[in-house]
């Protein structure tokens, strides 16, 4: 297969265990600064090397992987989670809980905002308009 002596792009590979759902938006992190080897920003080009331990911040919350597999094509997330390691502190997968308010997401609460219809007809034949 050849994959001993080809080089894996850490882009492709942050892709490949599912961390991020397209190759684009893996390398969009890697631009941004948003992945991280030994606290130094890296390309999306960088070769993945086994052991190595990546700091990676997505939309949902912080990761501390470390590579135990190289990965090369996207496979099912339960195939997909045999080829890294999760390392993240405790204190780090609790944050983004106490950050995510609904304005962040992009939803509206249930129950708020704009009446359905039916409240409508209530309150409509309530004034008796």
């Amino acid at each position: 297969m050849g994959d001993l002596k080809e080089k894996l792009r850490i882009d492709k590979y942050l892709w490949a265990i599912r961390i991020f759902k397209t190759r684009s938006q893996a390398a969009d992190a890697c631009e941004r600064g948003k992945v991280k080897l030994q606290g130094n920003s890296i390309k999306p080009s960088k070769a993945v090397n086994m052991g190595e331990e990546y700091e990676v911040k997505t939309e949902a919350r912080k990761w501390v992987v470390k590579v135990t597999g190289l990965l090369h094509n996207r496979m099912p997330y339960s195939d997909a989670v045999k080829f890294y390691l999760d390392i993240t502190p405790a204190t780090d997968l609790q944050k983004p809980d106490t950050q995510n308010a609904s304005y962040f997401t992009g939803k509206r609460l249930s129950k708020t905002g704009k009446p359905s219809k039916k409240q409508r007809r209530d309150f409509t034949d309530y004034l008796g308009d």
